[in-house]
């Protein structure tokens, strides 16, 4: 496993990292969490993420349930969490930034991860309704406060992120220092894009989420819906219309011949071709069987095959213009 700096912090994450999204609690119990966990530590994985409003909040418990049971070294693993959303529908706990809110977001999640503190926390979307300079002091608080090391954004735009480090940087604040946005060979446009920019002036950190497009680029919903997959999940029927879409599944199937070149899997070659991009710190897999987690962890050996030209056949399959990356 190979290590990056999450941008310009002095911490270090591994390539590949492991997330809960979907899996916990409605894939995985406590034992199968704490199984896959440890098979991704075993490959050298350190960090971990979460957030409050994955199943409800229960995905945190059975993340930390799994700590307990693990009885890692703290110092040996990262873990984040992200608030926005909440758990509650009171006027001050839902779909906001206030201070008040991520107070209590920070305090729940501590006690449902059993921690002390978390290494990360997300402001999970931005907020057009809170002031940013309210989000930005309630954040450095939390991290004076010791309950969080390091805050970051999720899906924010450029703009936003710029205006908050601004801000931090006026009141000598903690500035966020990385980005959680959706990054995969179909979602491409902020990472090659509106971010390009951004990340080379102020060299802001990446933990990308949803390399595999919830699963299209593993190929397993080439022939359709399987029973047990994230696509059959009750509460996930939104998912399945970009699941079944054929001119997604076309460009999913024309991507095997290269895998096979490659002498890898699919999934390997999604999250492989991920870490291709220098702004990326780490790519957060996800997993609902331990096996699934041994595969994914085996991408880190196919970066180096990854050459020039198979990342232009690549963009051909994706009818990616040349001159959209620079835009």
């Amino acid at each position: 496993m190979k290590y990056r700096h999450l941008g310009r912090t002095g911490i270090q994450v591994s390539e590949l990292s492991f997330g809960s999204w979907v899996t916990f609690h409605n894939q995985a119990d406590v034992k199968l969490a704490q199984n896959m966990m440890a098979a991704a530590y075993d490959a050298g994985v350190n960090f971990f993420d979460n957030a409050e409003v994955y199943a409800g909040g229960k995905s945190e418990r059975v993340m930390g349930d799994a700590f307990k049971k693990l009885k890692w070294r703290r110092g040996s693993y990262l873990v984040s969490t992200k608030f926005f959303w909440g758990l509650h529908n009171g006027v001050n706990e839902k779909s906001t930034l206030n201070r008040k809110r991520l107070i209590e977001g920070i305090n729940g999640s501590l006690e449902r991860l059993q921690l002390d503190y978390v290494d990360l926390i997300y402001c999970h979307r931005p907020d057009a309704t809170t002031p940013i300079e309210e989000t930005v002091w309630a954040m450095h608080n939390i991290i004076e406060w010791g309950k969080a090391l390091y805050w970051g954004t999720s899906e924010w735009s450029a703009a936003e992120i710029t205006q908050a480090i601004e801000i931090a940087e006026r009141h000598h604040l903690h500035k966020p220092v990385v980005e959680q946005p959706q990054y995969n060979m179909f979602e491409r446009k902020r990472m090659e894009g509106d971010y390009v920019r951004f990340y080379k002036e102020y060299n802001y950190g990446a933990t990308i989420w949803s390399p595999l497009a919830s699963g299209l680029l593993s190929g397993k919903y080439n022939k359709g819906i399987p029973k047990g997959s994230r696509g059959a999940l009750k509460g996930y029927e939104w998912l399945r219309d970009k699941l079944t879409d054929e001119q997604k599944l076309a460009k999913v199937a024309a991507l095997e011949p290269l895998a096979k070149e490659l002498g890898c899997k699919l999934s390997q070659l999604a999250l492989a071709w991920c870490l291709k991009n220098p702004f990326v710190s780490t790519v957060i897999t996800g997993a609902s069987r331990v096996e699934q987690v041994h595969e994914n962890m085996k991408a880190s050996e196919v970066v180096d095959r990854i050459t020039p030209e198979i990342m232009e056949r690549i963009d051909v399959i994706f009818e990616v213009k040349k001159d959209e990356e620079d835009d």
